[in-house]
C-alpha cells in the first residue's frame, strides 16, 4: 500500500470517527427517557422585537442610547429636529391671535348692530304714533268739512299727511328687516371667526403633538439591538432609528412533528431549559401553534426530522419572572423545550420547575 493510499484512508477513518462522535452527541442531546404524554426538541429563545420609528420625515439630533442598553418604558430614546416645526408652531400661534382679534371685532359688530335694530323699532313706533294721529286729524277733518266747518284746504293737507306718514312708517319697517338682516350677517361673521380660531387651535395641536412624537420614547421595558440610523441622517416617515426587543414578552420557538403538534393545544404547560443554564427548569405555556406545516428547519440537526413535516410552536414564559430577571435574558440562547401533549401527564422529577429566584 503505498503512502498516499494509507494517508486518504486515515483521514477516511477520521471523518467516520468525527461523524460517530457528532452521532452519539446528538443522541445525548435528544429527550430520551420522557413519559408518555410529554415530548421536547430543540429551539432557540425569542422575543418580540419594535422599530422605533419617525413619525415624520426629519434629520437625527441626537441618540441617547446605545446598542445593548437596557431602557424601561417611556425613556426617551432619541430625538429629531425640530427647527422647522417650531416655527409652523409660531406661524400658527399668530394666526390664532389674529383669529381671537377677529372675534372680538364681530362681537362689537354684533352690538352695534343690535343697537341700530333696536333704533329702527323705536323709529317704527314713532312712525305708527305719527300715522295714527295723522288718521285722527284727517277723520276729524273729513266730517267737519262735511258740516262745512272746515276748509277744503285743511281736508286736503290732513289727507297729504295722513299718506306722508303712511309712507315714513314703510320705511321705517325697511329699516327694521335690514337692520336685522345686518345683524344676522354680523352673528355669522362670529361664528365664522369662531371657526377660524378652533381650527387654528387644532393646527396648534397637530404641530405640537409632531413635536412631542419627534423625541422617540421606548413603548416596553427591553433592550436596544440596533441603532439603524446614526445623528445627521435625514430619515423619511416611518424611518427606522433603532431596535429594540421586548423582553416582557420572550418565549422559545421549537418545532414538533405533525403527530405531535395536532396533540398540543394553546395554553398547554412547557418546560424551558437553557443550555446555558441547565440547573433551572423554566416554566411557560405554549401561546402559538402554527397552522401551516413545514419542512424541519437546519437547527435541527437530524437528517431523519428534516423528511418529516413539523409546526412551529412557542413557548412564553411568565411576564412576572421575566419582570425579576429583565437584565439577565438574551435572546438567541438555545434550549430544550418540553410540552405536554396529554393534559393528564405527570412531569418527570428533571422536569419539575427549579427557577431562578
Amino acid at each position: 500500500m503505498t503512502a498516499l493510499s494509507k494517508n486518504r484512508l486515515v483521514k477516511a477513518g477520521g471523518l467516520a470517527l468525527l461523524l460517530v462522535l457528532a452521532l452519539i452527541a446528538w443522541w445525548a442531546l435528544q429527550p430520551n427517557g420522557l413519559p408518555e404524554g410529554i415530548t421536547g426538541s430543540n429551539g432557540r429563545i425569542e422575543a418580540v422585537e419594535i422599530d422605533i420609528a419617525t413619525k415624520t420625515a426629519g434629520r437625527i439630533d441626537e441618540i441617547l442610547v446605545n446598542e445593548g442598553d437596557f431602557v424601561t418604558r417611556g425613556q426617551p430614546l432619541a430625538k429629531m429636529n425640530t427647527a422647522v416645526l417650531n416655527a409652523q408652531l409660531r406661524e400658527a400661534e399668530a394666526q390664532l391671535q389674529s383669529a381671537l382679534i377677529g372675534i372680538e371685532t364681530a362681537q362689537s359688530q354684533v352690538r352695534q348692530r343690535e343697537a341700530e335694530l333696536e333704533s329702527t323699532k323705536a323709529l317704527v313706533l314713532q312712525r305708527q304714533a305719527e300715522l295714527d294721529a295723522a288718521e285722527a286729524q284727517l277723520n276729524r277733518t273729513e266730517k267737519l268739512a262735511a258740516r262745512g266747518n272746515a276748509s277744503r284746504q285743511k281736508l286736503d293737507d290732513d289727507r297729504a299727511a295722513f299718506q306722508a306718514g303712511k309712507a315714513a312708517l314703510g320705511a321705517a319697517t325697511a329699516n327694521v328687516a335690514a337692520a336685522e338682516a345686518a345683524l344676522g350677517n354680523a352673528k355669522a361673521a362670529v361664528i365664522a371667526a369662531r371657526s377660524t380660531s378652533e381650527a387654528v387651535r387644532a393646527t396648534i395641536q397637530r404641530i405640537q403633538a409632531d413635536i412631542d412624537d419627534s423625541t422617540l420614547t421606548s413603548p416596553r421595558d427591553g433592550r436596544v439591538q440596533y441603532r439603524v440610523a446614526q445623528p445627521g441622517e435625514v430619515l423619511s416617515a416611518g424611518g427606522t432609528v433603532l431596535n429594540m426587543v421586548d423582553l416582557s414578552d420572550v418565549y422559545m420557538t421549537f418545532f414538533l412533528p405533525t403527530e405531535s403538534a395536532g396533540r398540543v393545544a394553546l395554553g398547554s404547560e412547557a418546560r424551558i431549559v437553557l443550555d446555558a443554564a441547565p440547573q433551572y427548569v423554566i416554566a411557560a405555556k405554549v401561546s402559538y401553534v402554527s397552522d401551516v406545516a413545514q419542512f424541519t428547519p437546519k437547527t435541527v440537526e437530524t437528517v431523519e426530522e428534516r423528511l418529516k413535516l413539523t409546526f412551529r410552536l412557542k413557548a412564553r414564559i411568565d411576564p412576572a419572572l421575566l419582570k425579576r430577571h429583565l437584565r439577565q435574558i438574551k435572546t438567541g440562547l438555545p434550549g430544550m423545550a418540553y410540552v405536554k401533549i396529554d393534559p393528564e401527564a405527570a412531569w418527570p422529577s428533571d422536569l419539575l420547575i427549579r427557577q431562578p429566584e
